[in-house]
């Protein structure tokens, strides 16, 4: 008797995880589920994919500013950072001094003249 007690034990908690299993795969199996666990992987490949984005860019600046610092010196920029005045303002105040107006012109700018 003690022996079909047990097997009988032994069965009702087999069956007992099978069922378990199988819901819970079951579970998993729903549409539902199926679109929750893409959308997840979805954002965690996102995630992934915009920190390694950021990370090659990051490098790329930091090249980028090393290498102009590298030609800058070859080239002998970086040597004197003091640049020259610009010329412009020398022919601005030139300008100003002597201003050039056309005088005796044929052209009118009266726009309602030919109306």
């Amino acid at each position: 008797m003690f022996r079909r007690t047990f097997w009988f034990t032994t069965g009702v908690a087999a069956g007992v995880w099978a069922t378990t299993k199988v819901n819970r795969k079951l579970r998993q199996l729903t549409p539902e589920s199926l679109a929750a666990s893409a959308a997840n992987k979805a954002l965690e490949t996102g995630h992934r994919i915009k920190d390694r984005a950021v990370g090659f860019a990051l490098d790329v600046r930091e090249n980028m500013v090393r290498r102009e610092e590298e030609l800058g010196d070859a080239l002998g920029i970086n040597a004197d950072p003091e640049l020259p005045a610009p010329r412009r303002f020398a022919v601005i105040e030139n300008q100003r001094s002597n201003p050039k107006y056309i005088e005796n012109t044929t052209y009118s700018y009266d726009r309602n003249e030919d109306h």
